[in-house]
């Protein structure tokens, strides 16, 4: 009897451990199966280490946080919100804090706090956590058995939660397993492409600025086919050596399909609360204050000092031009590259560096209200590894909760109520 159980949970990470401990606390023989020596590897290092828990927001705005199959969490988010993770983390005794965005934190600002409140949830729970490399899943006659491991040792459950995450971040132990353990129950996988990752480019302007941060910029991301502004946003961003990064980088890139052979443009706006009017008006202030020096020395006022270059090379002006000599059509030109700063996209950043996948099991494979395959009876998922990805802000941990938590409590109805 030591190796069958109520519940089997592939993957200690945050779905994990929330549905396992939440299965336990029903009164399921739970086991968690994690092939690393320690849970939560990946959450440890989420957030720069602190670890955006989640987003003080309603149900509504989450939902419009999520960029692919958003309906498809509604039951998820409804029967576990953004409230209720506060509250779990809080009556838990995790002081949190809400910062800008309602982006939730830890107070300690510390990502270990987080993953030592849920190991301790798990282990107050009864459920036990074991290093087990699972390999197989045992199906018969389209129900799921149980799993196997690496060296072929069987361990027993009519229920097997997969939540074993997607690919980014792979030196934390997210390879890829629950795809396919998915396609072993017939699953069909959507292909895993890294989402919130940063841009590369080919421009060279964008090594030269190396380091340089913009803040309340404006950004647009431009399918160049057509022409079509497909995502808008404002905040901070950055250049580096590959391209661009940043808050708003990692957001703009889940809404870029191919992102490689120059197929979208960035366009920054680098004076967003001025429309191109007062903008004219404020540059020819400082050219007037400024009138007789070169025009590479007098918009320092106007724009950080690194990027005057640069601007002034997309306008087509010298920097050595003296200001008492630039004229109105030079001025415009100037203002409306100000206004419409391009950045050509030339790809992403590997997977490795992205902070979640995009795709992964078909959501139109797994009942929403329960995250029970169609396929494989007693087969369910949550996380990652299911083929919905949402913007930075803790949406996507929040989605790990509530898929969590779905699961587990949709086992133990299924349990004591068949």
């Amino acid at each position: 009897m030591d190796n069958i159980y109520d519940l089997i949970v592939v993957g200690a990470g945050p779905a994990g451990m929330m549905a396992a401990g939440k299965a336990a606390s029903l009164g399921l023989k739970t086991l968690i199966c994690e092939k690393n020596s320690k849970p939560g590897r990946k959450l440890a290092i989420t957030g720069k280490g602190r670890c955006n828990i989640t987003n003080n927001c309603d149900i509504k705005t989450c939902i419009e946080n999520v960029t692919s199959n958003g309906s498809f969490l509604y039951g998820a988010l409804n029967n576990f919100s953004p409230e209720n993770t506060i509250d779990f983390f809080e009556s838990a005794g995790l002081q949190l804090k809400t910062e800008r965005g309602n982006r939730v934190f830890p107070l300690s600002d510390k990502a270990g706090d987080v993953v030592n409140t849920l190991i301790n949830f798990v282990d107050n729970s009864g459920a036990e956590i074991k290093q087990i490399n699972v390999k197989q899943l045992i199906i018969k006659d389209g129900c799921v058995f149980g799993v196997k491991d690496e060296n072929g040792n069987e361990i027993y459950s009519k229920n097997v939660l997969v939540a074993c995450g997607g690919k980014s971040y792979p030196r934390t132990g997210s390879t890829g397993d629950g795809y396919h353990l998915a396609k072993q129950a017939g699953h069909t996988i959507i292909s895993p492409v890294p989402s919130l990752v940063p841009i590369t480019s080919k421009d060279d302007f964008c090594s030269q600025l190396q380091g340089l941060t913009l803040k309340n910029t404006g950004l647009k991301v431009i399918r160049k086919r057509d022409n079509k502004i497909i995502y808008t946003d404002f905040g901070e961003m950055l250049f580096t050596h590959f391209g661009i990064s940043g808050p708003m980088v990692l957001s703009a890139s889940a809404h870029i399909d191919d992102p490689n052979d120059n197929k979208y443009e960035i366009s920054l706006d680098l004076k967003p609360a001025l429309d191109k009017e007062k903008l004219d008006a404020r540059i020819l202030r400082d050219l007037t204050k400024y009138i007789n020096k070169d025009i590479g020395n007098s918009l320092f006022e106007l724009l950080p000092k690194s990027i005057i270059p640069v601007v002034l090379k997309k306008a087509e002006i010298s920097p050595d031009e003296k200001c008492n000599s630039i004229t109105k059509q030079q001025r415009i030109k100037l203002g409306n590259v100000i206004k419409d700063f391009a950045i050509n996209v030339s790809g992403f950043r590997p997977i490795e560096e992205a902070i979640i996948t995009k795709g992964g099991v078909n959501t139109k494979e797994i009942t929403p209200k329960t995250m029970e395959s169609k396929l494989c009876k007693g087969l369910y998922f949550a996380g990652e590894v299911i083929d919905v990805d949402a913007y930075t802000g803790g949406f996507n941990l929040q989605i790990a909760f509530s898929t969590g938590v779905l699961a587990a409590e949709s086992i133990a109805a299924d349990i004591f109520f068949e």
